[in-house]
């Protein structure tokens, strides 16, 4: 793995993040932690100290997975920045949809970050949380049953009442964030920074990602580019009604490990 953006700075000490060589887990934690969150963060339903990251990865073609899943698409280096991002994170945002289709269990402590969240006061794991409007979700399976952290529902005050009483049965916890039946993305990413979620971390679908985009409320997109050409139907990594003006992001990191290309961009303000 070797840095292409920013460009690299050498010291006698230490040896050139543009080198291609194997990077350790410290170091990639370095290159993607969470930034300080200043005041500008701060909007309407949602408080400052909370920073929304998504994690995808596409093909050369756009397609954000294939035969219905996203690890066809994936890679040795890119499996392990994901476990990095999810090492860094207090919670792993995700719908429901790519639950189901992704076969999603618990968040596994990993040896690395364990010390790291321990001495910052953290939990071994990030938390997962679950968003979904009907509750549709198989409240049996490991996920719920099985996590080293109580995994979170995020849903409406009006989800149905029976799938409420069925997924806290199951030691999951119900975090509302809407009114209605629905799911408000701006309320989400409040309602978790209200519980001491601040540094969150989406990994999609396209569609929750599209509603997270819709509101405004998408930071960073650390986006993986697989060297394929997939072809297909498949969906692209963000689907949703479009902007009424795209919105710009700056690159921030660029990385590339046998061919594939791991980018961060960050929201441009004004």
């Amino acid at each position: 793995m070797r840095r292409l953006f920013p460009l690299p700075t050498e010291t006698p000490a230490e040896p050139s993040s543009g080198e291609d060589r194997e990077w350790g887990l410290d170091e990639l934690a370095d290159a993607y932690a969470y930034p300080d969150l200043p005041d500008l963060l701060a909007g309407p339903g949602r408080p400052a100290a909370a920073w929304l990251r998504a994690n995808m990865v596409s093909s050369l073609d756009g397609a954000a997975h294939h035969d219905g899943r996203s690890q066809q698409l994936s890679s040795a280096a890119d499996m392990r920045i994901f476990g990095v991002l999810r090492g860094l994170a207090d919670a792993v945002v995700v719908g429901a949809e790519t639950v189901r289709r992704e076969g999603y269990r618990p968040a596994r402590a990993r040896e690395a970050f364990v010390a790291r969240r321990a001495a910052q006061g953290r939990p071994p794991v990030a938390a997962i949380a679950v968003v979904s409007a009907s509750l549709d979700l198989d409240f049996s399976l490991p996920l719920f049953t099985e996590p080293l952290v109580p995994t979170l529902v995020v849903t409406g005050a009006q989800a149905p009442a029976d799938r409420l009483a069925a997924a806290r049965r199951a030691g999951a916890e119900v975090v509302l964030a809407g009114e209605g039946a629905g799911v408000d993305p701006a309320r989400v990413v409040a309602a978790l920074a209200e519980r001491g979620l601040t540094r969150l971390l989406s990994e999609g679908g396209p569609k929750l990602l599209g509603q997270f985009a819709a509101a405004g409320v998408l930071d960073e997109l650390c986006l993986s580019l697989a060297p394929l050409i997939a072809a297909g139907d498949a969906e692209r990594i963000v689907k949703g009604p479009a902007l009424v003006e795209p919105e710009r992001f700056t690159l921030f990191s660029v990385l590339e490990d046998a061919g594939f290309l791991f980018t961060s961009y960050r929201r441009k303000r004004q």
